[in-house]
C-alpha cells in the first residue's frame, strides 16, 4: 500500500497535505503548483523542483514583544519546535498569487494567523504587514520530510487576541529580546528545539530589525529586491 508509511499521520494534517497546493517558483517566478505533501518530501526536494513560496510572520505587541509559537505535536514537519509567530505557504489560488505589493503573500498571512492562532482578520489587516525581505533556504526535518522555501519575512506591530488552534499550535508566548536570547541559549544546550528558518532570521536579521520595530521605521530596512540565500 502506497500510503502505509503515512498511516500515523494526523487526519487534519493529512487533509492539508493533500488538499493544499503550494506555489512552485524559480527565482520567485511562478512555474507551477504541487501538493504540500510532495513539496515537503525530502526525496522530491532533492530533485530541485520543489522550491515553493512561503512566509514567516513576526508579530509584535505594542510593548514590542515578539509572539512565538510552538508547533503542535501532530505537525508533519518540525513538530513541537518553537518558531516565529506564524509560518506557512501562500496557496495556488487567485487571492494568494497576487504579485502587486506582495498582496498574495499578505492575504495568506492573514488567513493563517486566523487558522493557527485564532487572530481575527480585523486585528491584522493586510495593509498593516510590512514585507522586509525574502530568504531562500533548504532544511531537512527528519529522514522523510523537509523544507525548500523562498520565504517572505513579514513584520506587523499590533495588539491582537490570540486563541491558538490545538491542531496547529501547542503553545504560544510573547518574548522580549532578553527572553529570546535565553531561548536561544536553551536551544544551543539542547533543551528546546527552534525551527531552522526562525534560527536563520534570528542570526541574520532579527535583532537589527527589532530596533526599527521600536522606532516605527521598518520601511527603512525593507529590501524586497534581494533574495538572501542562507
Amino acid at each position: 500500500m502506497g500510503d502505509a508509511p503515512d498511516a500515523a499521520m494526523d487526519a487534519v494534517q493529512r487533509r492539508l497535505m493533500f488538499q493544499d497546493e503550494c506555489i512552485l517558483v524559480e527565482s520567485d517566478n511562478v512555474v507551477g503548483h504541487e501538493s504540500k505533501y510532495n513539496c515537503h518530501l525530502w526525496e522530491k526536494i532533492l530533485t530541485g523542483k520543489m522550491l515553493h513560496r512561503a512566509f514567516s510572520v513576526f508579530l509584535f505587541n505594542t510593548k514590542y514583544e515578539l509572539l512565538l509559537q510552538q508547533r503542535s505535536a501532530t505537525k508533519v514537519t518540525f513538530p513541537l519546535v518553537w518558531t516565529n509567530t506564524c509560518c506557512s505557504h501562500p496557496l495556488y489560488r487567485e487571492s494568494e498569487l497576487i504579485g502587486e505589493n506582495h498582496l498574495g503573500v499578505r492575504n495568506a498571512a492573514q488567513r493563517k494567523l486566523l487558522d493557527e492562532l485564532g487572530i481575527p482578520a480585523e486585528d491584522v489587516l493586510v495593509d498593516q504587514f510590512t514585507p522586509l525581505g525574502r530568504m531562500l533556504y533548504k532544511s531537512p526535518s527528519d529522514g522523510k520530510w523537509g523544507e525548500h522555501e523562498l520565504d517572505y519575512l513579514l513584520f506587523i506591530v499590533r495588539d491582537v487576541n490570540v486563541h491558538p488552534n490545538p491542531d496547529e499550535v501547542a503553545d504560544a508566548k510573547y518574548v522580549n529580546r532578553e527572553q529570546l536570547k535565553e531561548l536561544l541559549q536553551k536551544a544551543d544546550a539542547g533543551e528546546v528545539k527552534l525551527s531552522p528558518w526562525f534560527r536563520l532570521v534570528v542570526e541574520n536579521f532579527l535583532f537589527k530589525w527589532w530596533d526599527h520595530v521600536e522606532k516605527g521605521s521598518l520601511k527603512e530596512v525593507s529590501d524586497m529586491e534581494t533574495i538572501h540565500k542562507l
